[in-house]
């Protein structure tokens, strides 16, 4: 695994001073890094949050968000590994699994406009645009991804999907997600557009770029996306990302602060078993009285 650069720091207002005690119990969420391979390397899809979003606002992204309640109806017509497959890989049960396939197939749909579905276990749509009435109609949870699927005639295609991580938000903030990350590549004739008003800037990029404009300080990258990318950077090639069989223990982030910034810190960091239960503020907030 990379190691977090000593650089990446975490914004002043995520984490309150005197964290919640008992910590917020995380909301089950879905994440799909949607890759494809550009005429210089393989590239991945990103969205920039709207800063004035409760979580994460400004940051750079992958498509994602919450578990719906309806993403685990049983209804919905499946192709690829099972639910009980995908339970054993993120550790949970076998209807929870279900919501987060499917989860990560209607937020992908719904915030970049690429359908990881078919007509059959061989197929992929080549155009999701023809469906774009109804991608407003999920966003707006007025049809549910079964009911979609069901009229379309359509099948989701969980083998296009491959596990990529799991990352819990620490529990020093407010609001905490369990996320389950995954992997997908773009269907041939799909395009993704970034269509959401969640995000007020989308595209692709290599993951080196996308980190080098961290770096320059063009973008804000939050730890599982900067890890992410990196990890994909090491990977190379679309096809041996894909064909990665990679560990998906929970990884649940400590925050530490080094003077005047605030750092995620991984287990196996020395610091990580050091972690303080709360944090000081920082130098000067005191005298601000904040």
């Amino acid at each position: 695994m990379p190691q977090l650069p000593e650089e990446l720091t975490l914004p002043e207002a995520m984490v309150p001073a005197i964290p919640p005690n008992p910590p917020v119990t995380p909301k089950d969420a879905a994440t799909v890094a949607l890759v494809r391979e550009g005429s210089a390397g393989m590239e991945v899809f990103l969205l920039r949050r709207v800063a004035g979003m409760a979580f994460a606002g400004g940051m750079t992204v992958f498509p994602g968000g919450g578990v719906d309640r309806r993403d685990a109806d049983t209804s919905v017509a499946w192709v690829g590994p099972e639910p009980a497959w995908w339970g054993r890989r993120f550790g949970c049960d076998p209807t929870m699994a279900r919501a987060l396939v499917c989860a990560a197939v209607r937020e992908t749909f719904e915030e970049s406009g690429v359908l990881l579905a078919g007509r059959d276990d061989i197929s992929v749509v080549a155009d999701a645009a023809q469906y774009a009435d109804v991608r407003h109609a999920l966003v707006n949870r007025e049809v549910s991804l079964a009911q979609f699927l069901a009229d379309a005639g359509l099948v989701l295609r969980a083998d296009l999907l491959r596990p990529w991580a799991n990352w819990v938000t620490p529990a020093e903030e407010p609001r905490r997600y369990d996320t389950r990350f995954f992997l997908a590549v773009l269907p041939e004739g799909q395009h993704a557009d970034g269509q959401t008003s969640e995000a007020d800037h989308a595209g692709w990029q290599r993951p080196q770029d996308a980190i080098d404009d961290w770096k320059a300080g063009r973008v804000g990258l939050l730890p599982p996306t900067w890890m992410t990318l990196a990890e994909l950077r090491e990977a190379g090639t679309v096809a041996a990302a894909m064909a990665m069989d990679r560990a998906t223990d929970k990884i649940i982030p400590k925050v530490v602060r080094r003077g005047s910034t605030l750092h995620a810190v991984l287990p196996g960091d020395p610091e990580y078993d050091r972690a303080p239960l709360h944090l000081d503020p920082a130098p000067g907030d005191e005298v601000a009285g904040r």
